[in-house]
Order: structure tokens, then C-alpha cells, then sequence
């Protein structure tokens, strides 16, 4: 299992590469210039010009990446154009609120799918069966920036039962308060993605159902719920560590955009302030470390499928 970790790990560094190259060109690319945010109007050209060179933008594309790509190596990731400080120390600050964010979100959806799924693959074409799936339907097909708004609506504005932004209320510092605060947007990526495990969990244990072993200790006397419990579950938990891999990059993006309306103070919200204002290195900085989290996430669903199915580590 540590050959196959290390080769997974060697695996990921060419993809981070690439991924670096083609953000940076995009960015590069991309209309807007981040020295118009320094300019006043009693600065002549050549003011203009000496503000670009300060900010290496003066440089060919393939120069400006080299130096950017140096400095990564060195652990600086540059300073942030608009808020004048190290893009390192502005992620560190904000990543803690999208981990949490994200993690109260996926163990939510995992604790809510996994049993309306199996009871839901039970009762099979049953009425219970046909409303988890329209409620299903439902979480897939809205876009989750509108569910949050209309969350905003109800539980805020209308019934003042929840904050409706931010993480804090301002001289308030308890943990209860943080909490409230993060009910509306966790409600938002947990729908999102229980409504995806469901359909995927209920599919599985649909097939586990009709597997031979189920008919077997049906044989013996075993009811439906301790066959479910002990039995299918068992097996029914590979298919969610796939699918939990699979889902990563849409938690990731799906906590973006749920920060940006919520105000949640997370990497989220500094990404999208970022290009706002065109700043480049802050951009980048977000994009490689979200696509860090993103390597680091397959590569414990992958360590997972060892721990689940002893067959892997032999593979592996």
C-alpha cells in the first residue's frame, strides 16, 4: 500500500504541473489589467509603467511563470495585488472555514443518504421509494446558488430564525454562533449532495438486494433491517468511497459559490473578491491549492478502498 501511495503521490505531481501552465495562461489571458487598480489620475505613463514593472508584468508570459513557479518551489506564492499582503498567509487565514464548511457538509450528506438510500432501495417502486427520488430529482436539477438565496428568504428575512451571512456576529465569540451561522450554507452543499449519493447508494444496494447471500439469510430467519444493517451495508460501502472521490471537485466548487452567497468567509469568497479586482497571484494561489485538496481527496478515497477491500492492497 505505501508503493501504491508514492506512485499515486509521483502520479499527481505532472498533473499539478499542467494544471499551473493552463491556469496561468487563462488567467493571462483573460481581459482586464491588474495595474489599472494602482492608477490615479495625476500618474503620466511613465508612473503606469514603472507600477508594471514593480509588479513583473512587464515580463514575457513564459518569464513571468518561470518566476512564479520558482517561488512556489521556495514556499511563496507571491503577494496579493489588492490586498498587499502574502497570498500564502491570505489562504491559510481563510482555509479553515472552507475545510469546515465542506467537512460539516459531507459528513451531513453521508449521516442523511446513506439509510434513506438502503430504506428507499427496500421499498422499491413504493411510494416512500418514489418521493425520496422526486426529492432527489429535485436536489440535482436547482442550482444551489438559488436554493441558498431562497434559504436567505425564508429562514432570514421572513421567519429571522438564522443569520443570513457571514461567520460571526459581530461581538459575539462563541462556538453556537458559529454554528448558526453555517446551518443555511451546510443545508445548501448537503441537499446538493444527498441528492447525488442517493441515487448512487439506492442503485448499489438495489443489486446487493437480489445478490444470493441476501436470499440465504432471508433462509435463516433474518430480517430485512438487520440484512441491510450487517450485511449490505458491508458491501455497499466501495461504492460510496467512489463516489465520495468522484464528488470532490463539485464540493469544492459547489462551497465556492455557497460562500459567495452567504458571505462565508472562506477561500471561496477571497477567489471570487480575486477576480474581481484582477488579482492575479491570489488567483492562482486559490487554484493550485484547491487543486492540491482536490489530489489529496482521491488519494485517501483511494487509501480507503484498501482499508474496505483488502484485495486493492495486493493490487496495489
Amino acid at each position: 500500500m505505501q508503493k501504491y501511495i508514492l506512485r499515486r503521490v509521483l502520479q499527481a505531481i505532472p498533473l499539478l504541473w499542467f494544471i499551473s501552465i493552463v491556469s496561468f495562461a487563462l488567467i493571462k489571458l483573460a481581459p482586464g489589467d491588474p495595474v489599472l487598480s494602482f492608477v490615479t489620475p495625476d500618474m503620466d505613463a511613465e508612473a503606469v509603467e514603472r507600477v508594471r514593472q514593480s509588479l513583473g508584468l512587464d515580463q514575457p508570459i513564459y518569464i513571468q511563470y518561470w518566476i512564479w513557479l520558482k517561488n512556489v518551489f521556495m514556499g511563496n506564492l507571491g503577494y496579493s495585488v489588492s490586498n498587499h499582503r502574502p497570498v500564502l498567509t491570505l489562504i491559510v487565514e481563510r482555509l479553515p472555514a472552507t475545510i469546515g464548511l465542506m467537512g460539516s457538509a459531507l459528513l451531513l450528506s453521508l449521516i442523511i443518504s446513506i439509510p434513506l438510500s438502503m430504506y428507499a432501495a427496500s421499498r422499491q417502486n413504493r411510494p416512500a421509494d418514489r418521493v425520496l427520488g422526486l426529492i432527489s430529482y429535485i436536489g440535482i436539477s436547482i442550482p444551489s446558488f438559488w436554493f441558498g438565496i431562497m434559504l436567505i428568504y425564508l429562514f432570514s428575512l421572513k421567519l429571522n430564525w438564522l443569520p443570513s451571512m457571514g461567520m460571526r456576529t459581530i461581538g459575539v465569540d462563541s462556538v453556537w454562533d458559529i454554528v448558526k451561522h453555517g446551518i443555511l450554507p451546510c443545508t445548501v452543499l448537503a441537499f446538493m449532495n444527498v441528492s447525488v449519493y442517493m441515487r448512487y447508494i439506492r442503485s448499489h444496494t438495489i443489486s446487493q438486494l437480489e445478490e444470493d447471500y441476501v436470499q440465504i439469510q432471508y433462509a435463516y430467519g433474518a430480517t430485512q433491517g438487520t440484512v441491510l444493517r450487517r450485511h449490505v451495508l458491508k458491501n455497499v460501502l466501495l461504492p460510496i468511497i467512489t463516489i465520495l472521490g468522484m464528488s470532490f471537485p463539485e464540493l469544492i466548487a459547489g462551497a465556492f459559490i455557497t460562500e459567495s452567497v452567504f458571505s462565508w468567509p472562506g477561500m471561496g469568497l477571497l477567489g471570487i473578491n480575486s477576480v474581481f479586482s484582477l488579482d492575479y497571484p491570489v488567483i492562482m494561489g486559490i487554484t493550485m491549492i484547491s487543486s492540491v485538496m482536490l489530489v489529496i481527496g482521491n488519494l485517501v478515497a483511494d487509501v480507503l478502498y484498501g482499508v474496505v477491500d483488502p484485495r486493492i492492497k495486493t493490487m496495489g
